[in-house]
């Protein structure tokens, strides 16, 4: 079994998400059904049954859609802990995609479940605002070199959001922004060009409007300082204190997610082995392209559970 110095965990952002996450979890573990009932008491209202009866309309809005993901992934959590029965191996860093970096605030016990919850919530909510006042939108360039993207991306008036790994970056604009980097990406030789099913340009100077009142929205809620290493997605360095937390959270709306140097940074220090917890297999993906050579294991469902539990027997 891997030592403590050579874990992390990571959780996944908008876009993993699917109808039924979640359910399998919560009709067998009763940590599962806490964390579900915790999450829709404090905010008001089903989410699980968002989560695990759609409709899919309805998930997808981005208000709805980010305390889902999150409540799922630390059900996922909360169940390999009771499942491995407190065997289960502590990382030396968390970190999280965009909206996966709350989950890892969770996670190192920065923010309660319910805290989270709700800020999440807030910060759906806002960034669906900024993208009515400011209309855009995100897309993935597959197959190009940051360099070359980075051109692309001064020449159309857009900007990079997202380094997720080589060859995949998602840039961020206008409508009419993204159409130009959309032909100019087809003539540099992209591979290809997918826009992102997302309400607003996130990870953008669209998202201006709402950074002060998101700020002041982060700096109701309690935070503790973490017991764990929360690599940032701005600086894909270390957060360990509140303020840099706090401060984080709200440059994280409007600068780029630096998933790929994030990843490097956790690696360089000696983790060979990353646990993506929380729906989907996004993540997973993008590690491998950063280093094959990394070990990966997913926890989505009861059978990424049930044999995780058996290596901790």
């Amino acid at each position: 079994m891997a030592e403590r110095s050579r874990v992390a965990y990571v959780f996944p952002g908008q876009g993993s998400q699917n109808i039924g996450m979640g359910l399998d979890l919560y009709n067998s573990y009763p940590s599962a059904k806490e964390v579900f009932n915790e999450a829709d008491a404090s905010l008001g209202f089903p989410l699980s049954r968002l989560c695990f009866e759609g409709p899919a309309e309805e998930l997808v809005k981005t208000h709805n859609v980010q305390p889902a993901i999150l409540v799922v992934s630390i059900a996922c959590l909360k169940v390999l802990q009771e499942a491995s029965r407190s065997n289960f191996l502590p990382p030396a860093f968390v970190a999280g995609h965009s909206l996966g970096e709350y989950t890892a605030l969770v996670a190192a016990g920065v923010l309660s479940l319910t805290d989270a919850v709700l800020l999440v919530r807030e910060r759906g909510r806002l960034m669906y605002e900024a993208g009515l006042k400011n209309p855009g939108g995100m897309l993935a360039v597959i197959g190009l070199d940051e360099g070359t993207v980075r051109d692309i991306s001064l020449r159309s008036g857009t900007e990079i959001s997202n380094i997720n790994c080589p060859g995949q970056i998602v840039v961020s604009g206008a409508i009419e922004a993204l159409a130009e980097a959309n032909n100019l990406a087809k003539t540099k030789g992209a591979r290809a060009l997918i826009p992102l099913k997302v309400s607003g340009a996130f990870h953008s100077a669209l998202m201006e409007p709402i950074i002060a009142e998101f700020s002041e929205i982060v700096s109701s809620f309690e935070f503790h300082p973490p017991s764990i290493p929360i690599i940032s997605n701005v600086t894909a360095r270390p957060l360990t204190d509140v303020d840099s937390i706090k401060e984080d959270l709200v440059k994280q709306l409007r600068n780029c997610v630096q998933w790929q140097r994030s990843v490097e940074y956790i690696m360089h220090n000696g983790v060979t082995v990353f646990y993506e917890i929380g729906p989907g297999r996004v993540l997973s993906g993008l590690i491998r392209r950063i280093n094959s050579e990394l070990q990966i294991f997913n926890v989505s469902g009861i059978e990424d559970i049930a044999q995780l539990a058996r290596e901790f027997q």
